[in-house]
């Protein structure tokens, strides 16, 4: 069964810089192609990072230069490094992996951006 926990969020001031983790188990994240999507009140979901098996990297352009993912496979762990955060990131951010045609989401955590 494949499950996805993310972690790290919280509220922080505008400028500032937070670390979301997503926990992945039931496969092996060098594997798959994981990726950071966010969710701001009334609007859609968006995708903000991806990252494949090779380690090829996708951002869009709203935080590019901004956020980095990574991960550490040895904790089959997943990261979003958001740096220079501004009161427009204020979302709920998700962890997701498409593993055998199935889309996997974990449940989120919330992201505020706030002075």
């Amino acid at each position: 069964q494949v499950q996805l926990v993310e972690s790290g969020g919280g509220l922080v001031q505008p400028g500032g810089s937070l670390r979301l983790s997503c926990v992945v188990s039931g496969i092996r994240i060098s594997d798959s192609v994981m990726g950071w999507y966010r969710q701001a009140p009334g609007k859609q979901r968006e995708v903000l990072a991806s990252m494949t098996s090779s380690d090829n990297t996708n951002y869009v352009d709203s935080v590019k230069g901004r956020f980095t993912i990574s991960r550490d496979n040895t904790k089959n762990t997943v990261y979003l490094q958001m740096n220079s955060l501004q009161p427009e990131d204020t979302a709920v951010y998700y962890c997701n992996t498409i593993w055998l045609y199935k889309n996997y989401w974990g449940k989120g955590t919330l992201v505020t951006v706030s002075a």
